[in-house]
């Protein structure tokens, strides 16, 4: 069995059992991420903003605390604004021993939701997440909630599960701060299928639908100005900045590594899609409806969408390169109707790494946005560096 097998092998465990090779709680696994950069101007939708900064830094601590249950706790260090801030990104139990391949997740936690989430920032390729992703997870949707999956019992790597959550991240904006949202917010449903293709390649597909109660737009009053987001706001909590009832996730990977050998040599190729449907109130729509009958325009699309296509070719132990192309469809609400925007990204970077711990990035971004609010500058630079200390654990496939 290559590399590959084991990494699809190690990723259905570690969804599954959180990783039976974890440290006991005698003997925990502390680690701390590092990261810092420098950029020459601000990102659409938030992430790294102009200037040296500091990017997502990590303190975990994780290990088994019986023969039942794993446990995590990981806390992020942000400085925004000239503040430094500490904010609780995991907190959480897994169970280790359930029976048939099921498992429970309980806590504050990573969603299942896309390819990319359930990952951390540190371990991506670029310096930040996909337009997408910062524009319909807040970049990274993590929350208070619990986990029910399933690996099926197949040679294929198969797994379902469903998750429920708070939901105050993905929260549609609330003009007048009078809605009463539901406590339950955030329903995602997902499975993931994958395997080998030889002794070389590995793949993986994903779809996922999340239901938000809480996603669709407030009724405003008439010729009052509605902004659909508060830029600022969403971009320093993580919260969203669009929404909709209804979201539905397709994704894929593909890697590949001669021989099997992932260390030295190998490419990754990867892609997701998101369409967030049903994000206008409920009023609008019948209005919207009526008009339509009347031969009159219509108000625009009741959806969001995007995608993006990524590469990443290590093409030695110590060098590897990416390039990312990727476009974002949104509706911005202005009084009572919607203007569209489009947002497109192009990245490339270059990543030295000097050992499996220590990563110096240099990146080049073209943001290209027509009637899109957020780009100061269409072309950034950024240098990085992500460093891990102590004992950190596996990510996923």
């Amino acid at each position: 069995m290559n590399i590959f097998r084991l990494s699809v092998l190690a990723s259905a465990l570690i969804s599954a059992a959180a990783a039976a090779e974890t440290p006991t709680l005698g003997n925990p696994a502390i680690s701390a991420v590092l990261d810092g950069y420098y950029q020459s101007g601000d990102r659409a939708l938030g992430g790294r903003e102009e200037g040296f900064g500091l990017g997502e830094s990590e303190l975990a601590i994780s290990a088994n605390i019986d023969d039942l249950f794993y446990g995590k706790l990981t806390t992020v260090i942000e400085a925004h604004d000239g503040e430094t801030e500490l904010e609780l990104e995991e907190a959480f139990i897994q169970t280790l021993a359930l029976p048939g391949g099921l498992s429970v997740r309980a806590g504050r936690f990573l969603s299942d939701v896309g390819y990319l989430n359930n990952q951390h920032l540190h371990s991506d390729a670029f310096a930040g997440r996909p337009a997408v992703y910062r524009a319909f997870l807040g970049s990274h949707y993590f929350d208070d909630g619990l986990r029910l999956s399933w690996v099926a019992p197949t040679d294929l790597y198969w797994t379902f599960g469903v998750e429920g959550f708070k939901g105050d991240k993905m929260r549609a904006e609330d003009e007048h701060s009078e809605r009463e949202f539901d406590t339950v917010g955030v329903y995602n449903a997902f499975t993931k299928l994958g395997g080998d293709i030889g002794d070389n390649s590995s793949w993986q597909l994903g779809l996922a639908y999340m239901k938000n109660q809480n996603g669709r737009l407030t009724p405003h009053e008439e010729g009052e100005e509605v902004h659909a987001e508060d830029e600022h706001a969403h971009d320093h909590s993580h919260s969203a900045a669009y929404t909709g009832e209804n979201t539905y996730v397709a994704d894929f990977v593909y890697k590949w590594a001669p021989n099997g050998n992932y260390k030295y040599q190998h490419l990754t190729l990867s892609g997701e899609f998101f369409r967030v449907n049903d994000f206008k109130a409920p009023e609008l729509h019948e209005e919207e409806h009526e008009e339509e009958e009347g031969h009159e325009h219509a108000h625009g699309k009741d959806y969001h969408q995007g995608w993006y296509l990524s590469g990443v070719y290590q093409f030695s132990p110590s060098w590897s390169a990416g390039l990312r192309y990727g476009e974002l469809d949104t509706q911005l609400a202005h009084d009572d109707h919607f203007d569209a925007q489009k947002l497109k990204e192009t990245e490339v970077s270059l990543n030295w790494h000097h050992s499996h711990f220590s990563t110096v990035r240099l990146q080049y971004t073209r943001q290209q946005g027509t009637n899109f609010d957020g780009i100061s500058d269409d072309n950034l630079f950024t240098l990085q560096y992500v460093m891990t200390l102590g004992a950190h654990g596996a990510h996923q496939f």
